[in-house]
């Protein structure tokens, strides 16, 4: 609080930052900025298991509130791939999801209280423990906001009973387009598994490559698809889906039978985004949706671009909600394909928003994708948006130049060269 105040008395913008896993550039520093650090706020508060609630400072890692509550027959439900080690700050910043979200939700359904330092210092507490609070919903106005509205000092979270039974199995494909029709398929079907993801070729070699996940030879797609619930539910719909991905062209099958084959089928996708760089030593992590039926005709463009522009791309993504993560190979090193590489990204994005999609699914907006929000919303749609965040902060000092797009004048630079900073004037702050 103190920090915050101090930036607000000056007009000296703040960053809050956590465990710093983010991957669109939302916790970035800027020029003349101070960095609010949250990782060191570790402790769970409280875990409340009568009421199915839990809560936690916002350095807190995402896995650790699993582990507070697992021998209670609990587990917190959203898991991004960096849960071992992201903050649940950051995951309240982001909105963040994880190959779950597709039956569990993301972040926002899981959050039912926050206490927040405003822009201008001062403390306030949104939601609590109850299921909903009377009045306009801030909670989820701050969830998913990117740090523009505050920095949150705890979290009140919901956990979820663990399930009675777990399936999961992988199934390998030709290619990317039989794999989407088994996603269809699935989905046709009436079924919710709690999470249906894909990998493509190039993905897979990666994987083999870093963890030797050992995924089926020759396979172009896999899907990975599991199913928690009653035990009953759980087998009838493994049997529906082996039958979906059959008649789709699935050239094999394979079932966890235990925990430990489980995390063998999962580990190639949870490691799938570090993995890329043993087969490349540069790659962008993209983050873009579409309509589930479109997934076979956007992966087929974008393979087309990828073919023009003479730069390969891996992709990985939440297949049941069509929550793509393309990653852009590129070596920086070669002039020109650092460029050839955003633009591609960026190229990504517009094929999204062409089929009625989004620029960002779980990684947000941050300094990466600012630049695209005037393709995806009318001036109108974003001056709406301004007058939210200018609500919490007028002046503009938290998280600047983040989301939204900020053109620079001409010749304008950043910071103020060779004079002293204001803080440090004020005699609020020493440097080191």
């Amino acid at each position: 609080r103190q920090a915050v105040a101090a930036c607000a008395s000056q007009g000296v913008p703040f960053v809050a930052r956590g465990a710093g896993t983010g991957l669109s550039g939302g916790a970035v520093p800027v020029a003349d900025g101070v960095l609010v650090v949250t990782a060191k706020m570790r402790r769970i508060l409280e875990v409340d298991v009568d009421n199915e609630r839990c809560v936690v400072e916002p350095g807190v890692a995402n896995l650790d509130i699993t582990r507070a509550c697992a021998t209670d027959g609990y587990y917190y439900a959203p898991d991004p791939s960096s849960q071992q080690v992201c903050s649940i700050g950051g995951n309240v910043a982001e909105n963040s999801g994880g190959a779950h979200c597709l039956k569990h939700g993301f972040t926002t359904n899981h959050v039912t209280g926050l206490d927040l330092v405003t822009p201008d210092g001062e403390i306030v507490g949104l939601g609590g423990k109850a299921l909903d609070s009377p009045g306009y919903d801030l909670v989820g106005a701050i969830v998913g906001s990117e740090g523009t509205l505050g920095v949150v000092t705890s979290v009140t979270v919901r956990l979820s009973r663990s399930p009675e039974a777990v399936y999961t199995l992988l199934a390998g494909f030709p290619d990317t387009d039989t794999a989407g029709a088994a996603v269809t398929a699935i989905v046709g079907a009436g079924l919710v598994p709690s999470a249906i993801e894909m990998m493509d070729e190039l993905a897979i070699v990666a994987a083999e490559a870093a963890v030797d996940c050992h995924y089926p030879d020759g396979a172009g797609a896999v899907l990975i698809v599991e199913l928690d619930g009653p035990r009953a539910d759980v087998e009838a719909g493994v049997a529906a889906v082996e039958r979906c991905c059959v008649q789709a062209g699935a050239l094999e099958l394979r079932h966890a039978r235990d925990d430990a084959e489980r995390a063998q089928l999962w580990r190639g996708r949870k490691s799938a985004f570090a993995a890329v760089g043993r087969i490349s030593p540069d790659y962008i992590v993209q983050d873009g949706v579409v309509p589930r039926t479109a997934l076979p005709e956007v992966l087929r463009a974008i393979g087309s671009l990828s073919a023009a522009a003479g730069i390969r791309v891996a992709n990985v993504f939440h297949a049941g909600d069509g929550n793509l993560h393309p990653l852009v190979l590129f070596d920086a090193r070669v002039d020109g394909q650092l460029d050839g590489a955003e633009k591609l990204s960026h190229a990504i994005l517009d094929l999204c928003l062409e089929h009625g999609g989004s620029i960002t699914g779980e990684h947000g907006v941050g300094l990466d994708k600012r630049g695209s929000m005037g393709a995806m919303f009318t001036p109108e749609d974003l001056d709406t948006m301004q007058m939210l965040r200018c609500a919490f902060d007028p002046h503009g000092i938290c998280n600047h130049g983040k989301v939204f797009p900020t053109p620079r004048l001409c010749g304008e630079q950043p910071g103020r060269r060779g004079a002293a900073h204001p803080l440090v004037s004020a005699g609020l702050a020493e440097l080191y």
